[in-house]
């Protein structure tokens, strides 16, 4: 087929590319004969001063260098406060060659200037700095795309950056933080060649005077700006329209100034190619951290009963986002005085979503086994307002109040057209989602080793929904109504939550820690729901069993001790969390309370046998409060056809855990590992009691003995000198062991989850450039039968970087299902992108093609303990758009 040609010629064109390579290898010492390390080697033409190679030195001064050029050149040395050797050298095919070099110490005027290659990594201490020209292959649009190819940093394809297998608490610009969690927003809008250098904090603190006293393992970002750059206004505007496909466009600005006393960024971004320019927005509205002082009430929020969301299948968002998107961000950083600094935000995005799928499920239960077949059309408009501002004041040295205010109005209304196997239904669902949150924290340096931290917080989230479907389609469930034309649910879930909390952190002279916390959390949910069945669009019935008014306040006084131990490599940290809750739930006919006190224990172990091998271990026992959607009474919709309820009990979980930890490596050296273990026993959990039938399902919450949850990771990375390459490795294992009830028959489930993956990202500095991987997916579950399924991802990026001006990047994919039937599992994907530069940092042209292929469908197959099914889904077409991009 065509696309397998075309695969065989990429690999033929990739094989040329890497083969017919020389190679330049030697050591580097000073006139002591010592090596030294971290030197930097590049290769220029005789008569040109660009680099067309380079590399660095080892610990031990040794060098290697591959290069796909012949001809005359100049082979330069260079170090910190040494003197640059050069040496001509004359390259032909398939040869080696050996260069040493002994550098001399460089004599410097105090009023001289040096000029020199800066080196591609620095470590100072927990900071790691990457010069990100060392890196840079030139196709870089966004910040997004050039944090892929940093080592180390892991972008997954809905933007999340690891660092390893750890999120990033924040990405900041110059030292300044304008999102939070939330910095997707950053990364996939802001422009690739504004940026000098990436930062990457380890051990960071979100709060200042925490630094070098809490036991830190997040992770941060920072953006440093080029120099020309700072202290003016600056941005971008690119558009680009469709050549040869259907009214494509989209439209991306960046408009920027940091100053001293004041930083903007104001960003816009309009499209309808599917593009998500902002990523999760729950992370900038609700940004969730765990264990951090400060995120007192991160964890609270109110969840909707009911949704029009479809699954999304393993392929990248924009291909099945038939999207019209308007966003923009104001964004400021005020600082008013010496104390005081004012952060504002406000965002605002319109957008309007359609799918298209086609699906069909299988059911096999017991000894029933059914098909269902879904063709749905859906289309969602949502309008989303958002609002903040932080004010940080400092009341001293040593002291710091800072407050938070938000402010959130979303509005969503879906429509859908479906055929549920033969009859025809419409639905309609319209939300809203109002939210105001107010934080305040105190911050109390009492002196170098002791810190003290109050916080309060005061939350107010409601979510109401109205839904409508023009068909009854379980009519076994009211056979009375069997005339119902109309079938409507009208639901409010509200919460109100509120807390203080006071944290002192001491640090003894021995490196050891001790945490106290107290603190008291309210919270007030209100949930009411009424399904409601209408005929001849008059008469209303209200089915008993179907409708909720209850009333869920719970409040938790607690106090959580925490000691760690540290005594030279090892840490030994123990950990207490008593808890006493005042649970009130209150329904038609129901008035529960209750008065639990439990201990939540935990202990962890850490050792750092070197700066290149970490190793540590957590065990906790936890047991955990019921919220509103675990307890409420009777059946609400959650889909056309389905029904949930909760335990009609208020109830505690209990559950324990074990992790294991292991760190190979830095980022210093050329290989560094991650593995982790984890295994969890949850003593109770909430189970399901299901009736499910072809037209309906009930689905009931139930809680029962041991549920088993274990899981595996390994990621590794190392770079190939040989072949200038870095190798990505990563191996994902989950397994989970419960039982559940279905059809009046109690099962015992089994899941195994495999992931494995490998990549292979070139880091030439010639004109050419490879990104090649590979994934496995599989899923299995075992109840009285198996069902079982694989997925195979292949990608092979190819970039052609010609010269300053002028770039090619070609994006290829492959994907595979071993469960659908030959004709239809297989599907090849390609993108291509090519840029032009008129003058450099001011104006570039680019041709953008995506799905060149024209693929118009795409099937998956997936498994669950009671059906296998697979959708397929509907396409963006071929296009191709002209794009312009003008900077100032």
């Amino acid at each position: 087929m065509k696309q397998s040609h075309f695969f065989s010629f990429i690999i033929v064109l990739f094989g040329f590319s890497v083969s017919a390579q020389s190679l330049i290898s030697g050591e580097i010492k000073d006139n002591a004969e010592n090596p030294i390390p971290f030197a930097n080697i590049y290769l220029k033409p005789m008569d040109s001063n660009a680099i067309v190679a380079f590399t660095t030195t080892d610990k031990d001064g040794n060098y290697h260098l591959k290069i796909n050029k012949i001809g005359s050149y100049n082979l330069s040395f260079s170090a910190l406060s040494f003197k640059t050797a050069t040496f001509p050298i004359i390259l032909e095919n398939n040869k080696s060659y050996t260069q040493n070099a002994s550098l001399v110490d460089a004599v410097v005027a105090l009023n001289e200037v040096i000029v020199q290659k800066e080196r591609a990594i620095i470590i100072k201490q927990d900071t790691i700095i990457m010069n990100v020209n060392a890196f840079s292959k030139g196709n870089e649009n966004v910040v997004e795309d050039l944090l892929k190819n940093l080592p180390g940093v892991n972008v997954s394809d809905d933007g999340t950056i690891r660092i390893g297998n750890q999120e990033v608490e924040k990405v900041m610009v110059e030292g300044d933080d304008f999102f939070e969690r939330g910095y997707k927003l950053l990364t996939k809008n802001m422009n690739a060649n504004t940026i000098d250098k990436v930062e990457i904090y380890k051990k960071y603190s979100n709060n200042r005077f925490l630094k070098g006293i809490e036991n830190s393992n997040k992770i941060a970002l920072n953006l440093k700006l080029k120099k020309d750059l700072k202290m003016q206004w600056f941005g971008n505007i690119e558009a680009g329209y469709g050549l040869i496909s259907e009214n494509r466009y989209e439209t991306r600005t960046n408009l920027m100034s940091f100053g001293k006393k004041a930083k903007y960024y104001v960003i816009a971004n309009i499209n309808n190619t599917g593009a998500n320019a902002t990523g999760d927005i729950n992370q900038l509205i609700r940004p969730f951290r765990m264990d951090d002082i400060g995120t007192l009430g991160d964890d609270q929020q109110v969840n909707s009963l009911l949704s029009l969301n479809v699954l999304t299948p393993s392929l990248k968002e924009e291909r099945t986002n038939f999207n019209n998107a308007e966003m923009i961000s104001l964004n400021a950083i005020h600082t008013l005085s010496t104390k005081l600094k004012m952060k504002t935000l406000g965002f605002f995005n319109w957008d309007e979503n359609d799918f298209f799928l086609n699906e069909y499920q299988s059911y096999k239960i017991n000894e029933t086994s059914f098909t269902n077949t879904n063709n749905l059309t859906l289309t969602k408009k949502k309008i989303i307002g958002f609002g903040k501002i932080d004010l940080n004041y400092d009341l001293s040295k040593n002291k710091m109040l800072e407050f938070t205010s938000k402010y959130n109005n979303g509005r969503e209304n879906g429509m859908s057209q479906l055929i549920f196997n033969t009859t025809a239904t419409n639905e309609k669902l319209d939300e809203q989602n109002q939210l105001i949150d107010q934080k305040v924290v105190f911050t109390n340096k009492v002196n170098e080793k002791k810190v003290l931290i109050l916080v309060g917080r005061y939350i107010n989230e409601k979510t109401p929904q109205t839904y409508a479907i023009n068909s009854l389609l379980f009519p076994e469930l009211f056979p009375a109504q069997v005339n119902t034309e109309k079938v409507m649910q009208q639901s409010e879930n509200k919460m109100q939550f509120s807390a203080i909390d006071a944290n002192l952190l001491s640090r003894n002279s021995n490196g050891s820690l001790m945490e106290l916390r107290t603190g008291l959390k309210y919270r007030q949910d209100i949930l009411n729901t009424q399904l409601m069945l209408e005929e001849n669009n008059t008469n209303t019935i209200v089915p008993e069993g179907y409708q909720n008014e209850g009333k869920y306040i719970s409040t938790d006084a607690y106090l959580n001790t925490k000691y760690s131990f540290k005594r030279g490599k090892y840490t030994l940290t123990g950990e207490i969390e008593a808890h006493q809750l005042f649970n009130k739930y209150t329904d038609v006919g129901r008035n529960d309370k209750q008065a639990p006190f439990f201990v939540n224990p935990k202990i962890g172990f850490n050792i750092e046998i070197d700066k290149s091998n970490r190793f540590f271990s957590v065990y906790s026992y936890n047991k955990t409060n019921a919220g509103i959607l675990d307890i409420y009474n009777s059946y609400v919709l959650t889909g056309y056809r389905s029904f949930d309820k909760g335990t009609n009990t208020v109830n505690q979980l209990q559950a324990s855990s074990i992790l294991l930890n292991y760190g190979l490596g830095n980022w210093g050296t050329k290989f560094f590992a991650n593995a982790s273990f984890i295994y969890t026993k949850n003593h109770d959990f909430y189970t399901t009691n299901s009736i499910i039938s072809p037209n309906y399902s009930l689905t009931e919450r139930a809680i029962i003995k041991n549920q088993d949850l274990l899981s595996a990771t390994i990621d590794g990375n190392y770079f190939i000198k040989v072949i200038t390459s870095n190798f990505k490795l990563n191996f994902v294992y989950a397994n989970s062991n419960f039982k559940n009830r279905v059809n009046n028959q109690e099962r015992e489930v089994n899941t195994n989850n495999f992931n494995y993956a490998f990549e292979l990202r070139s880091a030439f500095r010639g004109m050419f450039n490879y990104h090649i991987g590979c994934k496995w997916k599989t899923s299995e579950t075992k109840t009285t039968i198996v069902n079982k399924n694989t997925t195979n991802i292949s990608f092979l990026d190819l970039i052609f970087d010609f010269n300053k001006k002028f770039n090619i990047n070609i994006e290829s994919e492959r994907y595979f299902f071993g469960n659908l039937d030959k004709d239809n599992n297989r599907y090849y994907f390609l993108d291509l992108e090519s840029k032009y530069t008129v003058k450099d940092n001011k104006l570039s042209f680019t041709l953008s093609g995506k799905n060149l292929f024209n693929t118009k469908t795409f099937s998956e197959y997936y498994v669950s303990d009671v059906s296998v099914y697979a959708t397929e889904f509907r396409l963006l077409p071929r296009y191709v758009l002209l794009k312009i991009d003008y900077r100032f």
